[in-house]
């Protein structure tokens, strides 16, 4: 029996590829930069309306009470100021507990701007550090450049690569995209940097169960803010000199495809540049999981139109769904629904509730409006079907099609023609009708937490790209407090 070769190879060309995309691609695409800009209002101001969550605030705050961090991230919405590494679990946390940031779906599913709690976190630490030793800060357009390769890493490896079907969930992608990102803003060197790549990707990895039946749970509302303060907290352990593991991916038997991923390695559809920043989906109108957004729209829509035929859901007989391959894998749910998380992620539910309301808000999850009887009744009367072109058209690349068609058919026999809806409004092909409601949703949200003099400062250091990009940082997080 011959011994097992004990020599190091060189890093994974997986890792070396994401190293030196973040450390020498130059960004030059005005559409990623705008976008980028938009995305950063829309996720700060996700996580303002988060912090009208008690479930949500009770997660918040240092790890022992009452801890204060000399220079340390300040936390927008509140009055914390933490270490990198438990700011950027806060501020991830508010982002995503709602589900109404941006959104990337493709093989893997998942949110971007998840990574702007580990991003914002460490430059406003950095810059408060800088300032106090008469160093000069970072600026906004630094956390703007960190965001778009964030949502290039997350994104390009998504495209091709589903961690759901080996059970994994696409936090994964988070925890890497804000350790690269963050590696580079605390000045990792390309084998420290690789080094940090590589922890991530040989840490542990959370299970999808708490995003499925019959676990669905809120876990999956604070898994992105502990995956990107775990990202944090990998790069600075590379910065201390911490040995990488080179071949961490590809090793035989003890590597991370042959232990997680079936054997099969990464395969890529392009490299990385600034495609996913270009493309990036924004949830406008409904904290509802994506592949449900242009159900809910069709809904609204059948909402208005029982109204005008003086109906009622009590005189529907049926309705069918007709969608694409995701959302029946992950969001077809019959059966009782057992909490706010529970019922975001079923698309019955969220067809359910405009279709009687006229309306889907954060608040319709809650335990007082599932309790209303005819919710569960209509979901009763819904069938899902698959339609192949829907799932050929969500996949293909000049696309992106998100695409729900519903038909209604009553007890007297009357069929409602389809309603069908492709591309949701915060989709790229609808961005000229999205950009305004998305600052309109922006604006609301400030005016959840702050007075109208602070909410009129933080637009006008906000809303003007130039102003805001050359902004340092801590002092644009400071207009937060």
């Amino acid at each position: 029996m011959s011994s097992t070769s004990n020599e190091r190879p060189p890093f994974d060309n997986v890792i070396a590829d994401i190293a030196d995309y973040v450390l020498g691609y130059g960004i030059k695409s005005e559409l990623a930069w705008n976008t980028a800009h938009y995305c950063l209002l829309d996720a700060l101001g996700c996580g303002l309306e988060a912090l009208t969550y008690p479930a949500c605030r009770k997660l918040l705050g240092p790890i022992v009470s009452e801890t204060l961090v000399p220079n340390g991230a300040k936390v927008p919405g509140t009055n914390y100021q933490l270490d990198p590494v438990q700011a950027a679990f806060n501020i991830g946390a508010i982002i995503r507990w709602l589900d109404f940031n941006d959104t990337w779906l493709a093989a893997e599913w998942g949110h971007p701007s998840d990574n702007l709690g580990g991003i914002l976190a460490t430059a406003d630490w950095l810059s408060r550090t800088a300032v106090a030793n008469g160093k000069p800060p970072f600026t906004m357009k630094s956390v703007l450049d960190a965001m778009i390769r964030a949502h290039e890493i997350q994104g390009v490896i998504a495209l091709e690569n589903s961690f759901n079907k080996v059970g994994l969930d696409h936090v994964l992608l988070v925890k890497l995209a804000s350790t690269a990102v963050v590696g580079k803003l605390i000045g990792l060197t390309r084998e420290e940097l690789m080094n940090a790549i590589s922890l991530a990707f040989v840490d542990g990895h959370s299970l999808r169960t708490y995003r499925h039946s019959p676990n669905t749970g809120s876990r999956k509302s604070w898994a992105a803010g502990d995956a990107t303060s775990r990202g944090v907290r990998l790069a600075l352990i590379a910065q201390t000199g911490e040995m990488g593991y080179p071949s961490v991916l590809t090793a035989k038997t003890w590597g991370f495809y042959d232990v997680l991923f079936k054997g099969n390695a990464f395969s890529f559809q392009r490299e990385y540049g600034s495609y996913v920043m270009e493309n990036i989906l924004f949830k406008i109108s409904f904290p509802a999981e994506f592949h449900s957004q242009t159900a809910v729209e069709a809904a609204m829509t059948l909402h208005k139109k029982l109204e005008l035929m003086d109906k009622t859901v009590e005189d529907i007989k049926k309705i069918t769904i007709r969608t694409h391959e995701a959302a029946i894998r992950i969001i077809d749910k019959k059966g009782p629904l057992y909490n706010p998380a529970d019922r975001d992620h079923c698309i019955q539910y969220m067809i359910a509730v405009p279709l009687i309301f006229g309306r889907l808000t954060a608040q319709d999850y809650e335990d007082n409006i599932a309790a209303d009887p005819r919710i569960d009744l209509l979901r009763e009367k819904m069938i899902t079907v698959e339609d192949e072109q829907f799932t050929k058209d969500y996949h293909d690349p000049e696309k992106r099609s998100i695409a729900n068609g519903l038909t209604v058919e009553f007890n007297d026999g009357t069929v409602l023609p389809e309603v069908v809806v492709e591309y949701p409004i915060g989709h790229k092909r609808r961005r000229e009708e999205g950009i305004p409601l998305l600052i309109e949703k922006y604006k609301r949200n400030l005016a959840r937490v702050f007075s109208t003099k602070q909410q009129e400062t933080i637009l006008e250091h906000s809303l003007d790209y130039w102003k805001l990009t050359t902004m340092p940082v801590n002092e644009f997080v400071d207009l937060w407090v």
